[in-house]
């Protein structure tokens, strides 16, 4: 069999927040055994500049936009080391994806999206509710911590979101369902290894078939 270089995957995650995306993606990269890189772990970074007198819906913006351009840089670098990666984000705007499709031209990487979209909405908002409440509340100041903050949030994308990804390879994932996360994960390992057209020789391949 021909021996060629191995094939680095950009899995993007997608979904609003509260919806498990985080809880998946730890766990995907974990198998893989890949970086992960988290959109609030920059997000998190800039609660000073968020406290400035600036109008607060203009820095929060530019701040958001700032989160996602530092997560392009990052998975590029990751990217140009040979590495694949998983990207938590809520990925919700067309523009989002439009950057990691110039990532996989620019590093001869491949995208795919695994989304999570819960189908019970009366558990979302319990998990959602409960993150607002609990001990991890002040490290996530920066999202919705009522089901109300959500619902606002969700207005102002103005359903932008649900946008085309053209033949992006995507699946979508209900995060509700009555399984262990182990299953979900099975499940969009065997996706991500019918996607990504890896030979036996590639590090991701090898690593799939040991899960």
């Amino acid at each position: 069999m021909e021996i060629v270089g191995p094939l680095k995957l950009i899995i993007a995650m997608k979904g609003h927040p509260g919806t498990g995306k985080s809880t998946l993606a730890h766990s995907l990269a974990a198998s893989l055994r890949c970086p992960l890189i988290d959109k609030d772990d920059v997000r998190d970074c800039t609660a000073v500049i968020q406290e400035s007198h600036v109008s607060p819906s203009t820095i929060a913006k530019l701040l958001n936009d700032l989160s996602y351009d530092v997560i392009w840089r990052i998975a590029g670098t990751q990217l140009a080391l040979g590495l694949s990666v998983v990207i938590d984000s809520p990925l919700s705007r067309r523009s989002h994806l439009d950057r990691l499709l110039e990532l996989e031209a620019l590093y001869g990487a491949h995208v795919i999206i695994i989304e999570c979209r819960p189908h019970d909405e009366n558990e979302w908002r319990r998990r959602l509710e409960r993150r607002g409440a609990g001990p991890s509340a002040a490290s996530s100041w920066h999202k919705p911590a009522t089901w109300q903050d959500l619902q606002k949030l969700l207005d102002g994308y103005a359903g932008c979101s649900d946008y085309d990804v053209g033949d992006v390879p995507k699946l979508t994932v209900d995060t509700t369902a009555p399984v262990e996360v182990g299953e979900l994960v099975s499940a969009v390992l065997q996706f991500i290894m019918s996607h990504s057209r890896c030979r036996h020789q590639d590090p991701i391949h090898t690593q799939l078939d040991r899960c």
